[in-house]
């Protein structure tokens, strides 16, 4: 069985650290170890890594066995990996974070969007108009460096084996002219390769499907190899977005994605109905 990434390494250690801890109260953990609550709480929900001396003090603590240290020392060590985009993580906010983590780690992707193409398959113009309009960016060099980090992003799509790839966007996304008519055109013929690709399954939700069950928001589920991790769903909002991972959650998306699924074009059509939006603008 394949080792897990950095981010899998995290969270399965934040898990069985959270395991250990039992019923004691993180306070009391907390107390007795000289740290704050809050540390110990971004540990178990992997939002930060530990060091090696930190984690000795937590196993003595918990009365761990030896093979229990070596193990989650090994977890640790593979946590605090330094990862490709390290260099972006000061210019976007803590769960996009995570959500470039999951998405490198991921073998399946069930992705719905309703406004904007999804960043995996945007041109760098497309890009550019998106972020520099984003709600909490001022700064032109942070929009530069979030474009930068959403065009190295798409190096996934590369990856051998790359990851499957289901995307169902809403017909109003091949008409909002972002950055103009001649950004979406080039985009139009990005999204029209990119649905050649092997393992990418594109489809549109026609103006004509009505109602359906992802009305509100804009989503991505994420799924790992292995039956140890479990699926996890992003959500979009304007500060970055939301994690989720309460299976009965999970649940609740997997089902709004095949509602989408099954009332989209499907894929022939599809690139029929991008071909003539875009032949449209010329």
């Amino acid at each position: 069985m394949a080792r897990p990434t950095s981010m899998a390494a995290r969270r399965e250690l934040g898990d069985e650290l959270r395991r250990l801890r039992g019923e004691r109260r993180g306070a009391e953990v907390a107390g007795r170890l000289g740290w704050s609550e809050s540390k110990l709480s971004r540990i178990e929900t992997a939002r930060t890594g530990i060091s090696e001396a930190d984690l000795e003090r937590v196993l003595r603590l918990y009365s761990c066995t030896p093979d229990e240290h070596l193990r989650l020392r090994e977890l640790a060590r593979r946590g605090r990996v330094r990862v490709w985009w390290a260099p972006y993580r000061s210019w976007v906010a803590e769960p996009y974070d995570e959500y470039v983590a999951f998405e490198a780690e991921a073998v399946v992707m069930s992705e719905w969007e309703s406004q904007v193409v999804p960043g995996l398959l945007q041109t760098d113009e497309y890009a550019h108009a998106v972020i520099e309009v984003g709600a909490e960016v001022r700064d032109p060099e942070v929009a530069q460096r979030r474009i930068a980090l959403r065009m190295a992003r798409q190096s996934v799509l590369t990856r051998d084996p790359p990851p499957r790839l289901c995307i169902v966007i809403d017909e109003a996304v091949l008409y909002r002219e972002v950055g103009g008519r001649a950004v979406l055109r080039r985009q139009l013929q990005r999204l029209l390769d990119a649905s050649q690709r092997p393992g990418v399954d594109l489809m549109v939700l026609p103006f004509s499907a009505g109602s359906h069950a992802a009305l509100t928001e804009a989503f991505v589920i994420f799924e790992f190899a292995g039956d140890q991790r479990p699926p996890v769903v992003h959500s979009e909002d304007l500060i970055g977005g939301r994690l989720r991972t309460k299976p009965a959650d999970v649940r609740v998306y997997r089902d709004a994605f095949a509602d989408l699924r099954g009332r989209a074009l499907d894929v022939a059509q599809t690139r029929e109905i991008i071909a003539r939006t875009g032949d449209r603008l010329r």
